[in-house]
């Protein structure tokens, strides 16, 4: 009998609860990869409860046990726990993953400086990070992140800055993390916040850190709002930097109707959609997890950017919607954007 223990084993994918007496009344498997529309049932097995899926065309798995009368749980088997904004979840790795190299290079020496800007949508709070040493009158690029502290903490956003300076992959910049107290109702195509963003945040960090080129990033609802904020205000970013972004249209995206904001979304993403030209020319480079939901509006929209005349690199990754996806493609493709732009 194999080991209580949950693995990828050939062609399959075995998760694994030792309760020989079933004490449990059951166990279900939550995962993001959209296997089923509801939990997977586990069976019954001598060892305790157990199940079997064919092995997904993903490199790395995110998952959560539903046990009974006991809600969702990291998996007690496995060792690897990742956290993200709605808590841990256990993951395993696939053949073939490998993770970034620069999460083992030592980054240059920072500081990280805090900043409130009072604006119509309440204060937005930002981190500025940099390199040790540099004065704010010292000019450097600027890379602002929506979600900032959040792509901080679950994706190594200034360990990545920090390795890419080191290594002398980007030269020094500076990066503005950008925390959202609403964020649905700043991020769903919002003309307030796009306003406060690039009328306040942004002239704001060029007045008290001498900055060029500012590039805007964002994951999600955080991308969409990162090229409406373009979109309305054109000008504002030389690039952009859109991962998973929640481009959501009524033929792509009906699953998401109940959302809040879904008109919002749709209606600006219908006229983008629409429209026969851009009224500015940023670099843009998108990436997405090739089995996501949102990778076929991605697509949508990668597309039509491409076809309004925009520099546009689309990558789709062997992942999903969260936070280590988004990681794992810093290098090379946020890398390559700010590189083509601060060039």
């Amino acid at each position: 009998m194999p080991g209580v223990v949950s693995a990828v084993e050939g062609a399959e994918v075995v998760f694994r609860l030792g309760d020989a007496a079933h004490a449990f009344a059951g166990v279900r498997l939550w995962q993001e990869l959209g296997l089923a529309a509801e939990l997977l049932e586990f069976k019954p097995v001598e060892y305790g409860w157990e199940l079997r899926l064919a092995r997904p065309s993903v490199h790395r798995m995110e998952y959560l046990f539903d046990i009974a009368d006991l809600g969702m749980r990291t998996d007690p088997t496995n060792p690897r726990v990742v956290g993200g904004a709605f808590g841990d979840h256990s993951w395993l790795p696939l053949p073939g993953y490998v993770e970034p190299e620069w999460i083992g290079v030592e980054p240059v020496a920072s500081t990280l400086t805090p900043l409130t800007v009072e604006s119509p949508v309440g204060p937005i709070e930002v981190q500025v990070w940099a390199p040790e040493g540099i004065t704010p009158a010292f000019e450097l690029p600027l890379l602002l992140a929506h979600d900032g502290p959040e792509f901080a903490m679950y994706a190594g956003l200034t360990h990545y800055a920090g390795a890419m300076v080191a290594e002398s992959k980007l030269p020094p910049f500076r990066l503005a993390l950008i925390r959202p107290t609403s964020r649905n109702l700043w991020y769903a195509a919002n003309p307030q916040y796009a306003a406060a963003l690039t009328q306040l945040v942004l002239p704001t960090l060029q007045t008290q850190y001498k900055s060029r080129q500012p590039v805007l990033m964002g994951a999600s609802l955080g991308a969409l709002a990162a090229l409406y904020a373009e979109w309305q205000h054109p000008g504002s970013f030389d690039g952009l930097f859109l991962q998973s972004g929640s481009f959501f249209t009524l033929d792509t995206d009906p699953q998401e109707s109940r959302f809040e904001f879904y008109a919002e979304v749709t209606g600006f993403v219908g006229e983008v959609l629409a429209a026969t030209s851009f009224p500015s020319t940023p670099s843009v480079a998108l990436t997405a997890g090739a089995t996501e939901e949102n990778v076929h509006n991605n697509r949508v929209m990668a597309a039509h950017l491409a076809e309004l005349g925009l520099g546009v690199e689309f990558d789709e990754t062997p992942d999903m919607h969260n936070f280590t996806a988004w990681r794992d493609v810093l290098e090379p493709d946020l890398t390559g954007l700010l590189n083509r732009v601060w060039s």
